[in-house]
């Protein structure tokens, strides 16, 4: 129809209905796709219907739309065949869903309505995009500040969608929501994972530790909470990946609605952002230029890369052994015809005599127990450790220790595993003067790894008799677990001397309920413990609480300790040789965001021989290492403890 004639009289208007599958600024629920066969010069043609003045002139806002009114492609904001003076589409009529034919009905009846809400979603758009632009990898990076910064992929985003044609750019945007949900899941493991292993997420290798985090929770919080919490999880990610895609596409609608203004602004806002971090502009502390986004990608990537390099690196490394080649005669010497104990404490850290919120109760109880030993004729030298990990993943701290690797993650983990490469309780194996033996009750599956440990046998949790109740995470206390330890393998007269390794998990976080020590004497079969988990803490308030979490941790290691050294007290012999350490700090709750992964260890012995050997370490006398005693890596511990005790080095090289 021509510019401002109106139709002729009697002659019903031709009208194009187009009802939009979506405009991007143009009525709720709408998605991508309005506009779709219009192009620019559609603006320019009066709506059928329109108002006209008293002249018989359109009315200027009808005739011409504002910007903020039109859809893509210069189309009015309400669709020239659903506008008030326009006929209704049938709800029946072909072609047109009945929910368009609804939608289109509702925004013809409340046009003001549609608008505001049309914006309002369109704002929401925004800020949600912006929000996961700017949001950083750590939990204590998050503040009001963090989210009110110019996001450089914004800038380049926008410049992007705006030279682009109609098709290309909504597949775009649709991709780049993706993309964006994908990296903000990844950061938000990134947090998950700094805040409980104080290291990032490897998206390589850390997909199955999902798993045993599931485990943990269900142990912590019971089935049916854990179940809950995770179909909630899955549905929010779901729900972040639609609303991502939608909302960048919205926003590129409005990009391409108002390209002259688009532009302006885009070029603005890149000037702005190039200066603001050419300067260190900041607000509140934090750059007002931000390339969150950006760093995540280039973080992940990288992490992939090096994870790749490694596994080759890593493999040649495990080849070679200082003592592999050893002769057995000539394994740790100076320790026949002990019995040699190596015990791991879980999260028994730094914090937990340092800390002044834990350190008081631990520090009294190393106190303590180092007196009651020393009356009992034993004595101890303590030092630190570094551990390989930090939070959790146990088993990294134990083989770490044991191996004489850094094995710092599952990838490592794998391949000494499948290696030849001598542990430290092997050695007592291969020496063949010694039997072996490990109880482990937090293991409560198939355990291959106990041909790497050169354990003969291995008690798990199912095979030391306990009927009494779990205690959160833990099967079964520490104190029952080696009194099962003194019945089953150590009280019983042996042709050898027993090396032994003990993994306690009483410490193990959440932290509630706690076990408390009995007599040893009414252990029986952990029946006398139902009494004590009930009246405990509630799991899921330790861990809401992040005070209270870490003063039931100290209690735990004071726990642990107590009936560790007890056990020593009232079992122990001459040739008992204890030694032990944790496996690593508490998760950051706990411990600190700035906590160190150094760990106690102690080694302990009645003859005062064993310790001679290790005098020159320069370590503590007592449990309680000194705050400056030596250091060392945890993957030093294995070579300085054969060397220490007479045995002599032949490399085995791969």
């Amino acid at each position: 129809m021509d510019g401002g004639a109106a139709p002729k009289a009697g002659a019903r208007p031709e009208v194009r209905r187009e009802v939009p599958a979506g405009d991007a600024d143009g009525g709720a629920g709408a998605g991508p796709g309005a506009g779709a066969d219009s192009g620019p010069e559609a603006g320019t043609s009066r709506a059928p219907g329109a108002r006209t003045g008293p002249e018989g002139s359109p009315d200027a806002e009808a005739a011409h739309p504002s910007a903020a009114e039109t859809g893509p492609g210069g189309v009015p904001e309400s669709d020239p065949g659903t506008g008030p003076d326009a006929d209704p589409i049938p709800e029946g009529a072909p072609g047109t869903p009945r929910r368009f034919a609804r939608l289109t009905r509702w925004q013809a009846e409340h046009p003001q309505g549609a608008r505001v809400l049309s914006r309002t979603v369109t704002v929401l758009a925004a800020v949600l995009v912006v929000c996961t632009l700017v949001m950083p990898a750590t939990i204590v990076g998050l503040g009001p500040a963090t989210f009110f910064r110019l996001p450089g992929e914004a800038v380049v985003g926008a410049a992007v969608l705006l030279a682009l044609p109609r098709k290309p750019r909504i597949a775009l945007a649709a991709a780049g929501g993706v993309a964006l949900a994908a990296l903000t899941v990844l950061n938000w493991l990134d947090m998950g994972f700094r805040q409980y292993l104080g290291r990032t997420f490897n998206l390589v290798l850390d997909w199955s530790l999902l798993g045993d985090a599931q485990s943990y929770l269900e142990d912590s919080l019971g089935r049916t909470a854990t179940l809950a919490a995770t179909a909630g999880l899955l549905v929010l990610i779901l729900l972040l990946f639609a609303s991502l895609a939608y909302a960048v596409v919205r926003l590129s609608d409005v990009l391409a609605r108002h390209s002259a203004t688009a532009t302006r602004g885009t070029l603005i806002a890149g000037v702005v952002w190039i200066t603001c971090s050419s300067f260190g502009v900041q607000l509140a502390g934090v750059p007002l230029a931000a390339d969150s986004a950006a760093v995540t990608l280039q973080s992940q990537t990288e992490r992939v890369s090096n994870t790749l390099k490694d596994e080759a690196a890593f493999r040649k490394v495990a080849k070679v052994d200082a003592f592999g080649a050893t002769p057995p005669d000539q394994l740790v010497p100076d320790l026949r015809g002990k019995d040699v104990i190596f015990t791991f404490i879980e999260s028994y850290g730094r914090s937990a005599i340092e800390d002044p919120i834990m350190a008081p109760g631990v520090d009294k109880t190393l106190a303590v127990r180092t007196e009651a030993l020393e009356k009992a004729g034993y004595h101890a030298k303590s030092g630190w450790l570094t551990s390989a990990t930090y939070g959790g993943s146990s088993w990294l701290g134990h083989s770490t220790t044991l191996s004489g690797l850094w094995v710092s993650n599952q990838q490592r983990y794998r391949t000494v595993m499948a290696s030849d490469h001598l542990s430290l309780t092997k050695v007592f194996r291969k020496s063949g003067a010694w039997d072996t033996v490990g109880v482990m009750p937090g293991i409560q599956k198939s355990w291959p790894e106990q041909s790497f440990f050169g354990l003969d046998k291995v008690y798990n949790a199912f095979e030391l008799g306990y009927k009494g109740p779990k205690f959160s995470w833990s099967t079964m206390p520490d104190q029952y677990a080696l009194e099962q330890f003194q019945r089953r393998v150590h009280g019983k007269k042996h042709d050898k001397p027993l090396m032994s390794e003990v993994i306690l998990t009483s410490s193990h976080q959440p932290w509630g309920p706690i076990p408390k020590m009995v007599g040893w004497d009414q252990l029986g079969d952990g029946s006398v413990f139902k009494g004590i988990e009930a009246a405990g803490n509630d799991p899921a308030d330790v861990i809401a609480d992040t005070t209270k979490s870490r003063q039931e941790y100290g209690k735990s290691i004071q726990y642990s300790v107590t009936a560790l050294t007890e056990w020593l007290e009232r079992y122990g012999t001459k040739d008992t040789v204890l030694v032990f350490l944790g496996d690593h700090q508490p998760i950051a709750r706990v411990s600190g965001n700035h906590a160190s992964r150094d760990v106690p260890v102690s080694i302990v012995a009645k003859d005062p021989k064993v310790l001679d050997r290790i005098g020159d370490w320069g370590w503590t006398d007592g449990l309680r290492p000194a705050h400056d005693a030596p250091v060392w890596r945890m993957n030093l511990f294995r070579d300085r403890f054969l060397t220490a005790y007479g045995s002599t080095p032949h490399p085995k090289k791969g």
